[in-house]
């Protein structure tokens, strides 16, 4: 049978536990190695687009200037050695006008400036070219180096303006003093490399969708395997020690789910192993336990007729007779309980739960070891719960038995039901308290905190003590020592079980014990069951 563990009281536990989940589920979306490879991809190719159109654009735009630059240049050059030939110089201001007319036919109608000296012809007489033709590219001419250009912005648009000078056909090329300037509109490259630039910037893009694609892809190739180690490893830590991942390839991936396959395989078999070993510790314990009940019923017989005829014997052999009643006593109990934690371990322990009034029990559980006048109690009437009413009376007989021989008076019972589902009962004194390192450790098998909790209590005493039988009383036999007590000093010697026991029959309720320090001092140990209606068991019978 399996031993129900302790309920929360809460009713906000699911609530709380969606929060949890939905807040990994957030944390996982926006912080995973999904979102992460799928950002970093885009980010590169993004970038990497960004770059590549910032490049082609430079190129492109350079190339086209270059081109029509060199075209310009070239040109002009040829028209003017074809036009010069004809020129008489100095010329007059006709004939000026006439050769920079010539010249700009040759070149498309482009606007050409002719200059000698003070005179001045356009080919065009309505164009405005002084804003176009800088002093810096007049005196550049001037020097009579070669052809020279300038890009200008005149009125937001752009211009290429060339000007070179005309030399003498003979061998010394002197230069005649004439200047031809020719004014090139750059508004058709411009609006190429605009054009260009804008079907780049529509290619980025799809190759940003292209490149999240190939992320997600890429993604779940990696993180696929990582999800199924992920799980394996929740259903490993959930107490599947079968789970296991499959190995494909050889890559790193691969060597990581072997790695967790052999962890697996090691763990499963030291569980196997320790099963094995708790299995065998727990039937050598019910063994022995059940191997000792005879001869210590003939010894617990023998020690009892020693005991009744003590009075007859010589005080050394009355007092011998008197210790070994005792200790043939406490041996049984702590076969008992023995015994019952056997039980607990084997999973053959079971409930006769009955609709119960828990202040009634108490009180029985009081007179029955005769501590109705050293116990100070608060239980209100019609508190009732579906329990097993002997082991009820097991925990409570442990909890007070603990503080009235741990603790000092007073010593307080007190039983409630703050809630609508369960109850409590707790166990208070006013003794010497229990350190935080005790209070961690009182449950445990054979603990006994003698050196925080003693009061007069004689050797072999400890935390933990106080032995009831398999009916809920006191003592071997399920009775009381021959002077109506329970042992020797009123309450017997612990075997370190008793409170192990009480804690394990309050979670065969579903409920638990907990321990803490009064702030006035002393210890309070609370019993927390769940408390059933008898109408809700009737329903949950029906």
């Amino acid at each position: 049978m399996r031993r129900p563990g302790p309920r929360g009281s809460s009713g906000h536990g699911p609530r709380r536990s969606l929060r949890r989940s939905l807040g990994r589920g957030s944390r996982r979306l926006v912080g995973g190695l999904r979102v992460r490879l799928v950002v970093t991809f885009v980010l590169v190719a993004l970038v990497s687009a960004v770059t590549a159109t910032a490049l082609a654009y430079r190129d492109a735009r350079t190339a086209v200037l270059q081109r029509t630059q060199n075209t310009a240049v070239n040109d002009l050059r040829e028209r003017v050695a074809a036009v010069g030939a004809g020129l008489d110089l100095p010329p007059d201001q006709r004939s000026l006008s006439r050769f920079a007319a010539k010249v700009s036919e040759g070149l498309g109608a482009r606007i050409v400036v002719a200059r000698h000296q003070d005179l001045t012809a356009v080919s065009d007489a309505y164009a405005d070219t002084e804003g176009r033709i800088t002093a810096e590219l007049r005196a550049a001419v001037r020097s009579g180096d070669g052809a020279r250009f300038q890009r200008v912005q005149w009125r937001g648009d752009p211009y290429l303006v060339v000007g070179t000078p005309v030399t003498y056909a003979d061998g010394d090329r002197r230069t005649s003093g004439l200047e031809v300037f020719v004014i090139t509109d750059l508004r058709a490259e411009r609006d190429d490399t605009a054009a260009l630039l804008d079907s780049v910037r529509t290619g980025i893009v799809p190759v940003v969708v292209l490149a999240a694609l190939l992320a997600l892809l890429a993604a779940g190739t990696v993180l696929r395997p990582v999800r199924k180690l992920g799980r394996a490893t929740r259903e490993l830590a959930a107490g599947d020690l079968g789970s296991r991942v499959a190995v494909r390839g050889h890559d790193e991936l691969a060597e990581l789910a072997r790695t967790f396959n052999e962890t697996a395989d090691a763990l499963q078999a030291s569980d196997a192993e320790l099963r094995a070993q708790e299995a065998k510790a727990r039937r050598f314990v019910a063994d022995v336990s059940h191997e000792l009940r005879t001869p210590l019923a003939a010894m617990t017989m023998v020690a009892t007729v020693l005991e009744e005829d003590a009075d007859q014997l010589p005080p050394d052999a009355a007092h011998a007779a008197r210790t070994v009643g005792a200790e043939t006593a406490r041996l049984s109990r702590l076969v008992d309980d023995l015994m019952e934690i056997s039980r607990f371990d084997a999973g053959a322990v079971r409930l006769n739960a009955t609709v119960t009034d828990l202040a009634d029990t108490v009180r029985a559980s009081l007179a029955l070891r005769r501590w109705t006048d050293r116990v100070t109690v608060e239980l209100p009437e019609d508190v009732r719960a579906v329990v097993d009413r002997r082991r009820i009376d097991v925990i409570v007989a442990n909890l007070v038995g603990n503080a009235l021989r741990h603790g000092a008076p007073p010593v307080t019972v007190t039983l409630a039901a703050p809630g609508g589902d369960r109850v409590t009962l707790e166990v208070a004194d006013r003794g010497p308290g229990l350190p935080p390192e005790a209070r961690e450790r009182v449950f445990d098998r054979f603990y006994k905190a003698d050196a925080a909790r003693t009061r007069s209590t004689p050797e072999g005493g400890g935390r933990g003590g106080g032995r009831l039988g398999e009916d809920g009383s006191f003592g071997p036999d399920g009775s009381f020592g021959p002077d109506g007590s329970f042992g020797q000093d009123g309450f017997g010697q612990g075997s370190g079980l008793g409170m192990a026991i009480a804690l394990e029959n309050a979670r065969l309720h579903g409920g638990t014990i907990e321990v803490a320090e009064r702030p006035e001092g002393g210890a309070v140990f609370t019993l927390r069951l769940p408390l059933r209606h008898p109408e809700e068991e009737e329903e949950g019978d029906g």
